[in-house]
């Protein structure tokens, strides 16, 4: 079965879900769609650097594709990449779904709150939040797109504080642009925690895709990392995910086992695995590319 780019900036793979929205797609700068049979995978298209060659890579969060049939997933190696011209494509996929390619490679789970079930808040965590609420902590829910441009000016300075606490990569910054588009979507909400004397200090992005409720963004304003009310916001969401009858998708750590994914499983009650797919479209050009890279389990290699 033949690929094919089409570079209409991910229109053809569009869909209801967040991670395939409009809004999300031209939030992150989708510049293609990648098509293989039914399936319409949203990419970025790339320079590979110091060289005249294209390689692909989806968007931030899970979107995986939207695919057209209930047919097998198709083996990458049984696809003829040549027509996209690239080298190779590097895919986040869906979370819940079954996966868009045979295959893949099982980076991490995600924890779920999952409202069929007991919650599973620890009960020291659960303390902690009840203190916040009786020292005048509060959280609002908005509809991202009736949330106003000085809700979401304050989510973007606290985030902002929250990336660079964490010496985070250039590519995990955004400007209001970016915070204005996501929350243009339908099927989000930003969700703002308040202090006592009113001030935002705490908050997180949330939207519903692939038939769960997923935390996208958030952070907490650095002169209230003591009282930590972004346990609250959590809290808050799961509350919204249990008012939708979705799970709520809380995320990972940056690697396995950290301190982020031990916090997010003090609230989860389930998890759910989380897939990506590395595949190679050229090897004779990536083996080229990648010629004495030491670069570990890094793909592409030839970026490592």
């Amino acid at each position: 079965m033949k690929a094919e780019l089409l570079a209409d900036g991910g229109a053809a793979a569009a869909s209801e879900d967040f991670f395939r929205s409009q809004p999300f797609l031209e939030a992150e700068a989708v510049t293609h769609t990648l098509t293989v049979g039914g399936l319409r995978l949203p990419v970025i298209v790339r320079e590979v650097p110091d060289s005249a060659r294209l390689d692909a890579i989806s968007p931030y969060g899970y979107p995986g594709a939207t695919v057209s049939s209930e047919s097998p997933a198709l083996a990458p190696g049984e696809v003829d990449w040549s027509a996209t011209g690239l080298v190779s494509l590097f895919v986040r996929d869906r979370i819940g779904r079954p996966p868009c390619f045979a295959g893949g490679t099982e980076r991490s789970v995600v924890q779920v709150h999952d409202p069929s079930r007991e919650r599973g808040v620890r009960p020291r965590l659960g303390e902690q939040i009840r203190h916040n609420e009786r020292a005048g902590w509060s959280v609002e829910a908005t509809a991202g797109p009736e949330a106003s441009d000085h809700q979401r000016a304050a989510f973007g300075a606290l985030y902002t504080e929250t990336m660079t606490r964490a010496d985070a990569a250039p590519r995990y910054f955004y400007d209001n642009a970016y915070f204005e588009r996501v929350l243009g979507f339908s099927g989000s909400w930003l969700l703002l925690a308040r202090s006592a004397d009113g001030n935002i200090q705490a908050g997180a992005i949330a939207a519903r895709s692939d038939g769960l409720l997923h935390y996208y963004l958030g952070g907490t304003a650095d002169d209230a990392l003591e009282d930590s009310p972004f346990k609250n916001v959590v809290a808050a969401m799961m509350d919204l995910a249990d008012e939708l009858e979705v799970p709520l998708n809380l995320g990972g750590g940056v690697s396995a086992g950290d301190g982020l994914e031990r916090f997010k499983r003090g609230f989860s009650n389930a998890e759910l695995p989380f897939v990506t797919h590395e595949i190679v479209c050229d090897s004779a050009a990536y083996d080229e590319l990648s010629a004495g890279r030491d670069a570990g389990d890094f793909f592409p290699a030839y970026r490592a």
